[in-house]
């Protein structure tokens, strides 16, 4: 049987955002963050819980719509990619981050799953990026920070391995 290796591309990049691959998977991440250690600070480490799934929630959504919209205009860098407060207002807030950083994660998905999204062309009206790169920026970004939130996890004394 022959493979297709336009759908074999596809499913290796969902599973980079999907399951992590080598990194810890988001949902594990997060699923059990004590709801008072999400906005605090440990020595020499600069980010709280909070400040970090703002930063990957507003990248991942920068990323995504600039992928698919031809009008998204970015945040200032670097202080629109970051949240004002350490700590969420409420657990509320906590929670609405969650869910469109998981609804931003599943447009992402989608768009990479879909066949007429073409992975190698040139978005239009970017500097030459394609799909194929946003979508690995988007795992490799949230990689990175779900370390740091592993880290800051083990340092606060409540990772679970």
């Amino acid at each position: 049987m022959k493979t297709n290796p336009d759908q074999v591309l596809r499913q290796h990049l969902l599973y980079l955002l999907k399951d992590g691959g080598a990194h810890a998977k988001f949902e594990d991440v997060i699923k059990n963050f004590p709801e008072n250690q999400r906005g605090k600070k440990v020595e020499n480490f600069p980010h709280t819980a909070w400040m970090l799934l703002e930063h990957m929630r507003i990248a991942q959504w920068d990323i995504l719509e600039f992928s698919r919209n031809r009008d998204h205009a970015s945040p200032k860098w670097p202080e629109g990619y970051w949240p004002e407060a350490e700590a969420p207002s409420s657990a509320a807030a906590w929670t609405k981050s969650l869910q469109g950083f998981r609804k931003d994660l599943k447009a992402m998905e989608d768009l990479v799953a879909n066949p007429k999204t073409d992975l190698y062309a040139p978005i239009p009206w970017a500097d030459g990026q394609t799909v194929l790169r946003e979508a690995m920026l988007v795992a490799d970004h949230n990689a990175y920070h779900l370390g740091q939130l592993v880290m800051l996890s083990r340092l606060l004394g409540s990772w679970e391995e």
